[in-house]
């Protein structure tokens, strides 16, 4: 069993700090957090993390006591991972509330390990940053939208894919001709555990993906520190949306990111395993349909 804060709100500042403070922990005290965002590119959110979602995320790992935060991210295709960040506005963000920033774009040889999990899709494993296999916490932040590439959906466990290398091995060319796409995505996962996940669902693509889609107003931010389970719910609410076939076909459970997830032990294996925790009627209310949605599904 795991749980999962659910906020109904249209205001991302007091969403993330409302569902941070319903899960009750505070697994950040006393140590460095490497923070992974959604930085693919710099079109507003849901294209990429909005900044009043990192703005509150920051604030509240600061007050739960972190000695040190490191927003370390890498863009693209498309701009550079420099060009993303000044678009967005990171580096005065950065400078303003106290946190670095490590582009992992330009890093050198030195800064990647290579990982290679037991009976993976990937020919030869991936490289994986080492500040985050090093890290003493990690903590991520994510949209709620579909992928028109392939995904199917990005959510949590598809923010991974960010933390590969583009330079020096075609890693996005072999994820994106395998057959088994979704199922790599899952294995990118096993190279690193972050203690908190935050999604931004104040808006979604329901189509489309990653950059551009068809917006939703979803209003819902979610927390929590099983990836299975936020990616089990998000797929929930785009299905009370309205979302592609992709997504709306058979088991939420099935969802084969979602399921080699689960067979990888990185998180959740059923519904019922999924515990939806509220603070108000609104968010109540709607965690009854996100339920339901999960039991059928």
């Amino acid at each position: 069993m795991t749980r999962v804060a659910l906020v109904r709100t249209s205001n991302r500042s007091e969403g993330v700090r409302q569902a941070i403070a319903l899960l009750g922990i505070e697994p950040v005290r006393d140590r460095s957090v490497v923070l992974k965002p959604n930085f693919n590119s710099a079109d507003p959110a849901p294209g990429s993390t909005h900044n009043d979602t990192l703005r509150s995320l920051v604030l509240a790992l600061q007050q739960m006591g972190a000695k040190r935060i490191v927003l370390a991210e890498r863009s693209g295709p498309g701009d550079s991972t420099r060009t993303v960040m000044e678009k967005k506005g990171i580096f005065g963000l950065a400078q303003e509330l106290g946190f670095e920033i490590l582009n992992l774009e330009e890093m050198g040889p030195e800064g990647w390990s290579r990982v290679n999990p037991p009976d993976s899709h990937w020919s030869e494993g991936f490289h994986f940053p080492r500040v985050y296999l090093e890290a003493e916490s990690t903590v991520q932040t994510c949209c709620l939208k579909t992928h028109a590439y392939g995904g199917h959906f990005t959510l949590s466990l598809k923010n991974a894919v960010g933390l590969l290398p583009l330079a020096g091995y075609p890693y996005m060319k072999e994820l994106h001709t395998s057959p088994y796409q979704r199922q790599m995505i899952a294995e990118i996962n096993t190279a690193y555990t972050p203690d908190l996940v935050v999604l931004d669902g104040v808006e979604a693509f329901v189509d489309g993906g990653p950059a551009r889609g068809t917006r939703a107003n979803a209003g819902v931010i979610l927390a929590g520190t099983d990836r299975v389970a936020i990616d089990a719910v998000g797929v929930a609410i785009l299905r009370l949306l309205g979302t592609t076939p992709e997504v709306s076909q058979g088991p939420i459970f099935v969802q084969e990111q979602i399921a080699r997830a689960a067979e990888l032990g990185l998180g959740v294996s059923s519904p019922e395993q999924v515990h939806l925790i509220t603070g108000e009627a609104e968010s109540e209310a709607f965690a009854r349909q996100v339920n339901d949605t999960l039991a059928r599904g």
